[in-house]
């Protein structure tokens, strides 16, 4: 029984293509109710993901690069900083005179890194211990962050439930993240055998049920005319851009492996879209969520392309 979660685990692996549109082809189809109980099981389901990861990961080596962030830090700088820069070039040029569509862009970019990333760092074989301090530095830095955002870019000053947000973040990642590595520590390793059999097969069909409530969620807020398919074009090359900066800013690396090049590309490029969703129904006018809400498309199903990409292309390790 062992021996068929490992080779669905491994299939499912290489096939991360496939799970990523069956899973926003299920969300588009309407199947799936917008029920608000569904918020929990996405919680959920990415607390599990995380701790699967996790599994795989010793606390000592966590701890190891807390000590020395700087890496993480060089990421943080990179997502809130030059990506939010990409996006505002990008509205001035392709929507100059829609300020609610330059707004989304820009919102979209400096919202915090998207749990997600953290799975996709360990499907990639990527530099766990690294993905897992960024995103876990970003929660606790973003109550600083986006009122700080909002009130020198935006010019207004909102209220979120930075609580609620912090809450969840620590739920689906941090916590999750602490004991499956405390787990790991405590086993020798051995532990880590469940992530590559029936906790990994089950992770990864976790990963096809999020994208498909997600995608469920987000089809209301879609109008299908000729000016989305612009905005699609557009958000296209935004969500691109943000990988992109992932990739140049891995260049600053004294050491330069396949595993770190992809570690600085999925948490510069995977943001936390519902997030950026809830900030910009509760505070905004719907046009605002439109760019969040098609970047959702892309971003999936360009991670696992970045994914295949580099399985077929490994540059070799290069010192500065």
């Amino acid at each position: 029984m062992n021996s068929f979660f490992i080779k669905c685990n491994a299939w499912l692996g290489k096939n991360m293509f496939l799970v990523v549109l069956t899973g926003l082809f299920v969300g588009f189809t309407g199947i799936i109710p917008n029920d608000p109980i569904l918020r929990y099981v996405v919680v959920a389901l990415f607390g599990y993901m995380t701790f699967v990861t996790a599994l795989g990961t010793s606390l000592k080596q966590f701890f190891k690069v807390l000590r020395k962030p700087w890496l993480p830090l060089w990421m943080l700088i990179l997502v809130h900083f030059v990506t939010p820069f990409t996006a505002w070039f990008a509205g001035i040029v392709f929507y100059p005179d829609d300020p609610y569509i330059r707004l989304g862009y820009l919102i979209g970019a400096t919202i915090p890194i998207g749990v997600t990333s953290v799975i996709w760092t360990s499907l990639a074989k990527g530099n766990m211990p690294v993905s897992l301090v960024a995103v876990t530095l970003d929660t606790l830095i973003i109550p600083l962050v986006l009122p700080l955002f909002f009130h020198v870019v935006v010019g207004q000053s909102i209220e979120l439930n930075y609580l609620k947000l912090i809450e969840e973040l620590m739920l689906m990642v941090t916590i999750p993240s602490i004991v499956g590595m405390l787990l790991h520590d405590w086993t020798k390793g051995r532990v880590a055998n469940f992530s590559k059999s029936v906790g990994g097969a089950t992770s990864k069909l976790g990963l096809f049920a999020v994208i498909a409530i997600n995608a469920a969620v987000v089809l209301p807020q879609i109008t299908w005319n000729g000016a989305i398919v612009k905005t699609l074009l557009v958000t296209l090359l935004i969500v691109l851009a943000g990988y992109l900066v992932g990739y140049l800013g891995s260049y600053a690396l004294k050491k330069r492996t396949q595993g770190d090049i992809l570690t600085m590309i999925y948490n510069v490029g995977i943001r936390n879209n519902a997030c950026g969703l809830v900030i910009a129904l509760s505070y905004f006018p719907p046009a605002v969520a439109v760019p969040m809400t098609l970047s959702i498309l892309f971003q999936q199903p360009l991670a696992t392309i970045i994914t295949r990409v580099f399985q077929h292309y490994k540059p070799a390790a290069t010192d500065y």
